[in-house]
């Protein structure tokens, strides 16, 4: 059985970010995303098609990602839309890492819609310290 730390900050988060969705305060959508991590590293995926590289930010500030975007409404001219779907205008979303990150160390790829966050966690501060002699 695998046991994972429970971080009540990231639930808060996650719930806030699910209120704003249900009143309506975000753009209309939001990219879904996984977040992944491994003993080394985080990763972050979102769906973001249609979406080129000029259109997506990301931002690390302080063991926070955030991704940031816009997908511009389609100038699709119609009499009447019988069902919408697929979102547009602005989105945000912001990841708090429990664990430092080496920031100066992240990458991203977008490809096929798919952008790939990775974001190595930062080596621990180590040095040696030699136990002297007594005088």
């Amino acid at each position: 059985m695998a046991f994972s730390h429970w971080d009540p900050l990231h639930d808060l988060f996650a719930l806030q970010e699910r209120i704003d969705r249900l009143s309506g305060q975000t753009s209309g959508w939001s990219p879904p995303v996984d977040l992944l991590e491994t003993p080394d590293r985080y990763q972050i995926i979102a769906e973001v098609p249609g979406l080129s590289r000029d259109q997506v930010r990301i931002h690390v500030q302080h063991n926070t990602l955030t991704l940031e975007g816009e997908r511009a409404a389609p100038q699709t001219h119609c009499e009447q839309y019988h069902r919408v779907e697929r979102g547009h205008g602005r989105f945000s979303r912001a990841f708090r890492l429990s664990e430092p990150i080496a920031s100066d160390r992240v990458t991203a790829d977008l490809r096929d819609g798919v952008l790939t966050v990775t974001v190595p966690k930062a080596r621990p501060a180590s040095r040696r310290v030699d136990v002297g002699q007594d005088p």
